[in-house]
């Protein structure tokens, strides 16, 4: 597996991961899978500021991607992402996650993010299993938050720090003032 930078032109083999869990699953709280252009559009709306890192098999098809996007709106949380991982089937349980973790946890603490959250919808106990090996901690649980497959669904958050926070803090770089991320 290459691992390189996802590019909108990336977004229907996105789109053709995340769709099943979209529609089959309570792992995304979305209810209709988001249009090619659409998920070119989210792809594209970080590029610079978030890493967005996609696994590339040696036929050219993708096979996961990982990214990180901003953990909320208001500017206090600017030091703070919210990060994410979708693996094709059966690229479930080969390590692929973690390894596209990695590249994606040293940009952000390279780029001074000091933490990252994972929202994981609840019961999921491989992506427990996955970031809890990443050194992420459980942080809280919002209760029965969405409604999906007929069912009420919690939301777990686990946490990660990445930089130590600064009193005054620096403003987290963009992507391209750390350098290479990817080998």
């Amino acid at each position: 597996m290459r691992l390189r930078a996802a590019t909108p032109s990336d977004a229907a083999a996105v789109v053709a991961i995340y769709a099943p869990y979209v529609t089959g699953s309570a792992i995304t709280f979305e209810l209709e899978p988001p249009s090619v252009e659409e998920m070119a559009e989210r792809i594209e709306a970080v590029a610079g500021r978030y890493p967005w890192i996609v696994a590339e098999d040696a036929d050219g098809h993708l096979a996961g991607y990982v990214y990180a996007c901003p953990f909320r709106a208001r500017a206090a949380y600017r030091f703070a992402v919210e990060t994410t991982v979708y693996l094709r089937p059966e690229a479930v349980g080969r390590g692929l996650g973690r390894r596209l973790y990695a590249p994606l946890l040293d940009a952000l603490e390279r780029q001074g993010f000091t933490q990252a959250v994972a929202a994981i919808a609840l019961p999921n106990e491989a992506s427990v299993a996955l970031h809890e090996r990443l050194g992420f901690s459980p942080s809280g649980t919002y209760r029965e938050v969405g409604f999906k497959l007929g069912r009420w669904l919690d939301v777990g958050l686990w946490q990660r720090r990445l930089a130590s926070p600064a009193d005054p803090p620096r403003e987290p770089l963009p992507l391209d003032a750390i350098g290479a991320y990817l080998e």
